[in-house]
């Protein structure tokens, strides 16, 4: 530098002129270094697919299954007891009012009606007596020839035979209708559902020996869970469709819910009658019941949209001035297939990336295409 400063001055300014352009060169590479180090730690721009949030309608429906059962059930019993001797029809057996269906051993029942019998026997001829006698006492005290009391007592006696034979028919009566109660006959036409006894088994009185549906009316009976019934449907109606052949339906009305809750299952009871059941809609098939509930507006998303912001649901928001996207918490109200249904976090208009979002970053910019659905 010594050297340069005694130099002559028209090489001063020579070697001043190199110092500058060396220093200049310097700073041309450093900033080339710094532009191609933000240009390498720049996230790039990628292109993904994109949905404006709208309301949509959303109609869901809830199917749960069950078996077809008569309106009405009939639990048929002996009325008095006895060793069953005869059982003439099997579980399925279509049956017609007034048939004969089981009998017991009426030697009980016929003893008793022997008895009645005889009892009816005697006090006719005890009423005959005092019939005869106060005949006597009548004439005699209209001649003079008897007494007051007499009279009476003869009176009395009638009354009192005549009495003890209106109890013997009554006795009688019953015994008749205990040897009668020995044949158990079917109360309506339907069909034979269960049984409980054998031939040769002591059947007690009112014990359940059949079960009897009635033909007519037919439910379809389904257990529902509990939070089922606190839904809004949209209709009482319910589409029913037979489990072994889906093209064999009807159309049922809920006719009862049952008040209380099973313990063991949690569920409730539903009859649901059926409207004009289908043949092929026999006691015991079963059925499924699918019942629709009222539509609601809400905004349903594609899964493929659903991220995660920590341990909480989030979606892609896109800024729609400057292309770039960020991370939006939502709460989801339900899971749909393929689908999910946001409560909060959302608005008509949001503009959120469906696809491609998986390798998104904060503040990235993007450039996107429209995903039209239905």
């Amino acid at each position: 530098m010594n050297s340069l400063m005694r130099s002559p001055p028209s090489l001063r300014r020579s070697g001043s002129r190199l110092l500058a352009g060396a220093m200049c060169a310097a700073t041309g590479l450093l900033l080339a270094a710094c532009d191609q180090k933000t240009a390498a730690t720049a996230p790039p721009v990628r292109s993904v697919r994109t949905e404006v949030v709208k309301l949509s309608e959303r109609r869901q429906s809830i199917t749960l299954t069950g078996d077809v059962q008569a309106r009405v059930l009939a639990d048929l019993s002996f009325r008095v007891s006895g060793r069953v001797t005869e059982r003439l029809v099997e579980v399925g057996a279509h049956v017609t009012a007034g048939q004969l269906l089981a009998r017991i051993d009426p030697a009980e029942q016929q003893a008793d009606l022997d008895s009645a019998e005889a009892a009816v026997a005697a006090a006719q001829s005890q009423v005959k007596v005092a019939t005869s006698n106060f005949g006597r006492q009548q004439t005699l005290i209209t001649s003079g020839f008897t007494t007051r009391a007499a009279f009476d007592q003869a009176q009395e006696t009638l009354r009192a035979a005549e009495g003890s034979l209106e109890a013997a028919k009554a006795q009688r009566d019953t015994a008749k209708d205990a040897l009668g109660f020995t044949e158990l006959r079917a109360d309506a036409d339907g069909t034979i559902t269960a049984r409980n006894i054998e031939v040769g088994q002591v059947a007690q009185a009112a014990q359940s020996v059949f079960t009897l549906a009635h033909d007519g009316n037919r439910d379809a009976v389904i257990d529902v869970y509990e939070a089922a019934l606190s839904l809004k449907f949209d209709d009482t109606k319910v589409a029913l469709a037979l489990l072994s052949d889906p093209s064999v339906t009807a159309k049922g009305t809920v006719r009862e819910v049952s008040p209380t809750i099973d313990a063991k299952s949690g569920t409730v009871r539903v009859k649901i009658a059926i409207e004009n059941p289908p043949p092929e809609m026999t006691l015991g098939s079963a059925v499924s019941a699918t019942g629709f509930i009222k539509p609601e507006q809400r905004i349903v998303l594609p899964w493929s949209a659903l991220n995660a912001d920590g341990k909480t649901p989030a979606v892609w928001l896109v800024d729609p001035t400057s292309k770039t996207v960020s991370l939006e918490p939502i709460k989801i109200e339900d899971y749909e297939t393929g689908a999910i249904v946001v409560s909060v976090g959302l608005k008509p208009g949001d503009r959120v990336v469906t696809e491609g979002g998986k390798l998104l970053s904060v503040g990235q910019q993007i450039t996107f295409s429209e995903e039209a659905r239905s």
